[in-house]
């Protein structure tokens, strides 16, 4: 699987690393994805995602079936 965050579609950001005489060279800036496992109560049991601290803490406020729905995912398929 891809290190894409499955709530939001945050991916990779490709950056710079300066070094101290300014060199520059290529370098890709990783989102924090971690897997979670969410109680789903419409479906009453467990999805397993793999989402960014950021969705994370949207997901405490906004639910997962909100959240779901903005994203376009149909949750019973995890």
């Amino acid at each position: 699987m891809s290190r894409v965050c499955q709530l939001t579609g945050k991916r990779a950001n490709n950056g710079m690393a300066v070094s101290h005489s300014h060199r520059r060279s290529h370098k890709l800036q990783q989102p924090n994805l971690q897997w979670k496992r969410v109680w789903w109560p419409q479906g009453k049991r467990w999805v397993r995602l793999k989402i960014s601290t950021k969705a994370i803490k949207t997901l405490e406020k906004k639910g997962l079936q909100a959240m779901a729905k903005e994203a376009g995912i149909d949750l019973n398929k995890f």
